[in-house]
């Protein structure tokens, strides 16, 4: 181990997190939970076809591996005549894979949600799409905190794979400051030890959500039984 290289890599390889893992991570979960909420809608779809799109969709992400996703966009489809850039083919790849696993999170916090919401929706003359965006949202969104946020957490691990596109994030920018020297197991060991306190921060911010999220529960569980 040579301590002399991991003091002047530290800086550089948290550098790399801010600039690279971090963005890549936040735009491309931002964009997989715009794909996770129509495919979670598609499979509670009233719509044969429709639920039958959806579940082929999360059956193909959830069952090939992120690596593989990674490589048909960046190396599969310019045989195709679609070329992309290092950095969208990760966000795309990304996202899609964030799409399937987060879709399933998604439409079972929609599941859920009481029955009975539904029907004093209905009684007030709400439709179901009104429903879905006034009621059974908001309410779904508290259910599925703890999900999405292991997927969120996930993915600033993945993003490490984007380093095989050439995707300038943490992992790469150790491959880089290694290779002069061809000491890679001080600069991985560097680069876990920066993947570490951000993982934790985020696990820790996940804990005090969910908290936060369902102090009043049990309050309003019952206000809703006593009505």
């Amino acid at each position: 181990m040579n301590w002399t290289l991991a003091r002047t890599s530290v800086l550089p390889l948290i550098e790399g997190a801010l600039t690279g893992t971090i963005p890549l991570t936040l735009i491309s979960f931002a964009l997989g939970l715009v794909v996770a909420v129509v495919v979670a809608l598609a499979k509670l779809s009233g719509r044969r076809a429709v639920r039958t799109v959806g579940a082929l969709y999360v059956s193909l992400i959830r069952g090939t591996p992120l690596l593989v996703q990674l490589f048909v966009i960046f190396y599969g489809l310019p045989s195709l005549g679609l070329t992309l850039k290092p950095y969208p083919s990760a966000v795309i790849a990304f996202a899609l894979n964030v799409g399937g696993y987060a879709a399933e999170a998604i439409r079972g916090a929609i599941v859920a949600v009481p029955r009975g919401q539904w029907e004093a929706a209905a009684m007030i003359g709400l439709g179901r799409w009104a429903t879905l965006r006034r009621v059974i949202g908001p309410a779904a969104a508290r259910l599925a905190v703890a999900p999405l946020s292991n997927t969120f957490i996930g993915l600033v691990k993945d993003t490490s794979l984007a380093s095989t596109v050439m995707v300038t994030e943490l992992l790469r920018r150790a491959q880089v400051i290694a290779t002069p020297t061809y000491d890679y197991f001080t600069l991985y060991v560097v680069a876990a030890l920066v993947y570490w306190p951000i993982c934790s921060a985020l696990s820790l911010a996940q804990t005090r959500l969910e908290r936060r999220l369902n102090r009043h529960v049990p309050a309003a569980a019952l206000v809703g039984g006593a009505r």
